[in-house]
């Protein structure tokens, strides 16, 4: 079987960016090969598609960098029974990844034209398992639990409402804080009302659209 230059650099960059950033879960590793992230990348962009950079989508949006979508997948843990929550679809790459990897997924995107890209998207690779809702995340109920819910943009200060959203046993991969430094972190919901938090590394992504700000003092 003939090798194409994406399967080429495809591979580079699952060795040089993700396993060199502590992805080491087969499991994760196999499905950023297996799905097509330059199919996800605006036309305009392709050539960055397996580059070490946030790629631009409109509304001055980016999909997160390859090793930090390693570092997501592996930090769920899933095994292919889970529901998923996933805020922010972007272009529907990670919304594939994380459909590849559990039961079904259940995307919010607050941009009615990049819902509809990701919709697309899934639809031309067949992925049935996923589905793409245009609305707020931040004006969420607290009705529905998820076993995993993935976080593709910052909050500049935490908010429990998410976290509220797990069932016992589930996963939160949630990026804190504001530039220059964010704390990528993993919230465990250990028991009823129970939470633990684990701190996995620094980043900077874009930030929820109306997400709450640290507040202000005047004097």
């Amino acid at each position: 079987m003939m090798i194409s230059p994406n399967d080429i650099a495809r591979e580079q960059m699952v060795q040089q960016q993700v396993r060199a950033w502590d992805v080491l879960d087969e499991r994760v590793l196999d499905t950023l090969r297996k799905v097509p992230r330059e199919l996800f990348v605006p036309v305009e962009h392709r050539f960055l598609a397996f580059a070490d950079v946030h790629v631009p989508l409109p509304h001055r949006q980016h999909m997160l960098r390859p090793n930090v979508a390693g570092r997501l997948l592996q930090s769920l843990e899933l095994e292919g029974r889970e529901r998923v929550l996933e805020i922010g679809a972007g272009s529907g790459f990670l919304t594939a990844c994380l459909a590849a990897t559990a039961a079904s997924v259940h995307s919010i995107e607050i941009f009615p034209d990049l819902a509809d890209l990701a919709r697309a998207n899934l639809a031309s690779l067949g992925v049935r398992n996923a589905n793409v809702a245009t609305g707020d995340a931040t004006r969420l109920g607290g009705g529905e639990r998820y076993d995993a819910i993935a976080l593709t943009a910052s909050l500049p200060v935490y908010d429990e409402r998410f976290q509220r959203l797990l069932g016992v046993g589930g996963r939160l991969f949630v990026v804190v804080g504001e530039p220059p430094v964010m704390e990528a972190c993993v919230v465990r919901c250990v028991a009823e009302g129970a939470w633990a938090r684990e701190s996995l590394f620094e980043t900077v992504i874009d930030p929820l659209i109306n997400a709450s700000r640290p507040s202000t003092f005047t004097f």
